[in-house]
């Protein structure tokens, strides 16, 4: 596929069994977006909305999904982004690229989703626990407040 070239999207209720080259199926239901690669390999690219992996944007027109998608699983290894319905290459990343990549997304998934265990130790009793023992994080501008009052 050639640098800029032009996908269609398609919300869909679920994948169909043939996908076409050039469609971006996206599935609300299933919180998922798959498509061909955009290189023409053929693979099929699958892409999870979720808070820690891709997020979808459709302007009612077009849509964009962030972060890039890099292949790394499939021979080809390509990688791009799909912005306003259009195709930006990128460069190839290395190995080493590559495993920093998936550490950082796994620390992530670990931070937002903790294990069952985790979430027990940190999260309150709410029959035992009283509105002192439950953590509030201030907001944007309690920090910004904090941070004049310090001085």
């Amino acid at each position: 596929m050639k640098p800029g070239a032009i996908l269609t999207h398609q919300f869909v209720e679920s994948v169909p069994q043939v996908m076409q080259q050039d469609i971006v199926y996206v599935s609300i239901p299933f919180a998922t977006v798959i498509h061909k690669c955009c290189c023409g390999c053929g693979e099929e690219v699958v892409t999870p909305l979720s808070p820690t992996d891709w997020k979808l944007t459709f302007d009612g027109v077009s849509i964009s999904l962030e972060p890039s998608i890099g292949n790394w699983s499939s021979k080809c290894q390509s990688h791009y982004w799909i912005t306003r319905n259009r195709v930006r290459w990128a460069a190839r990343w290395t190995p080493q690229m590559v495993a920093a990549g998936r550490a950082h997304d796994a620390r992530a998934k670990q931070t937002y989703f903790p294990t069952t265990s985790e979430a027990a130790e940190t999260t309150p009793n709410p029959v035992t626990a009283s509105p002192l023992d439950i953590p509030v994080r201030p907001t944007f501008w309690q920090k910004i407040r904090g941070w004049f009052r310090r001085k």
